[in-house]
This record gives structure tokens, sequence and C-alpha cells, in this order.
């Protein structure tokens, strides 16, 4: 934020954290959809890991987003989101690909903004990197604690209090379902009320590192993670549907 005094600072309503490396293929894209929206008080930032593409000169040239661009080694993608956290001057924080699109709905989700210890979320919608493929709505409707210990929401359709961060990181144990790890935490913490609103409010890129790489750390600790962040009942009905699609021969339930 170099030059801008502390009430230009404050009037960040949205920070939208986008995490990047050699992104040029995708970026120029997910950054019109942000600009499309003119919305006042966001801020994006972007924490890039060095790349040696057009990435830096696609950043530089929306000159209309008020912006933040750091650029250098780091431990992958949540370490990047972490830096990002540390970065972000925003009332509330959202996270954003750089092979993801931002749809009308983040303005009427972003119109909703009122109560600083309230998670606000929506719908994703998927897509296929190029649209070659019908999208179509990923897991949509309110999320319950013990429906997000079932499965894992969409982080694109999320904003996050800035206070969640002062509690919580992500945790880079997990290479693919950081995101995860956090929404168990934060669902399960009575400090955060968590509020449903029905529109969509990204395109998710279904192509993209977590539809390639498996987190088996994470998939090792879930079971724990429940049972420390969401409680007993919570757990048990967990383990109790766990058993039970196992003995279905379900694959898809983690």
């Amino acid at each position: 934020m170099t030059g801008e005094t502390e009430q230009q600072a404050h009037a960040v309503l949205v920070s939208i954290v986008i995490a990047t490396y050699n992104a040029a293929d995708y970026l120029q894209g997910c950054l019109q959809s942000i600009a499309d929206l003119s919305l006042p008080g966001i801020e994006v930032v972007i924490i890039d890991g060095g790349s040696t593409d057009a990435t830096p000169a696609i950043a530089q040239s929306f000159t209309t987003l008020r912006m933040v661009w750091q650029s250098g080694p780091d431990a992958g993608i949540y370490d990047a989101l972490n830096k990002g956290i540390t970065a972000a001057s925003g009332r509330w924080l959202h996270f954003l690909g750089a092979d993801d699109r931002l749809l009308p709905g983040f303005a009427t989700l972003f119109a909703q903004l009122k109560q600083p210890g309230t998670v606000y979320y929506g719908s994703s919608e998927a897509w296929y990197g190029k649209g070659e493929r019908p999208s179509y709505v990923l897991l949509g409707g309110p999320f319950s604690r013990y429906r997000l210990a079932k499965y894992c929401m969409n982080h694109q359709c999320i904003l996050y209090p800035a206070a969640v961060f002062a509690r919580y990181r992500y945790n880079l144990r997990y290479r693919v379902f950081a995101d995860y790890a956090l929404n168990i935490q934060v669902w399960g913490d009575p400090q955060f009320k968590k509020q449903f609103v029905p529109v969509k409010v990204a395109l998710y890129n279904m192509t993209g590192f977590s539809s390639v790489c498996d987190d088996l750390l994470f998939r090792q600790d879930k079971a724990r993670l429940i049972r420390k962040h969401m409680g007993m009942l919570v757990y048990l009905r967990f383990m109790l549907k766990r058993y039970k699609k196992k003995r279905e021969g379900a694959t898809d339930f983690q």
C-alpha cells in the first residue's frame, strides 16, 4: 500500500488474494472479471512465485484496480496465500485462483457485508479452463458443520472476515486441502457467524492444481480435525457415515 494514507487503506472493504506463477494464460481474464464489476473498496493482492512469463506485465496493465504486488520464492500455493493475508488490508478477504473468474453474484455478496464477525458465502460454478465443457454448480446451498464434515465446500465462494486470520492461517502440512482444513476450524468456531447468500460467486476451474494432486496427509488427519474443531457429535455422525459409505464401496466420500 505504498504511498496511500491510512484513511485510504481503511477504505478497503475486500481484499482479493491471488497466488500466481507463470499464469499469463489466465490472469487477464481473472483480473478483467474483477474490473468488470466496478466495485468500490476492492483491493487485489497478487502474490507471485517469481513468474518468468507475461504475468507481471498483465497485472501492471490493470491500472484501474487497486493492486498490491509481491514476487519472490514461496513454498507453494498456501504459503503464497498466507503471505497475501499478511499483505491484505481489507475487512474481508476473498481467495481466487488466477484461472478462476468472478461472476456478477459476487457484487450481491459484496453488498451483504455488514457484520464484521460474519463469514458470507454463496455458491460457485465449475468450468474447464477454456470453456470446452458445460459448467455446473458445485455443492451449492448452505453448509452446516456436519455437511462440511462430509464434503469440501468451494473456497472461491467465501468472503472471510479479517478476524478469521487473526486466529488461523493455512496449514502448509496440506498441499491441496489446506482451505478445507481452515473451513473445518472456522465452521467449528462459534465466534464466527456464517451467512449463506443464494448467488453464484465465481467460476472455478476444474482443471487446476487440486484436480491432478491428492492430499494424503489431509485424508489421514481429517477425522481428527473434525473431532477437535467440530465436536464429538459431528465426529460420530461423520465416522458412521464414512463406515456406511465404505461398506457400500463408495470412493467419493473423503
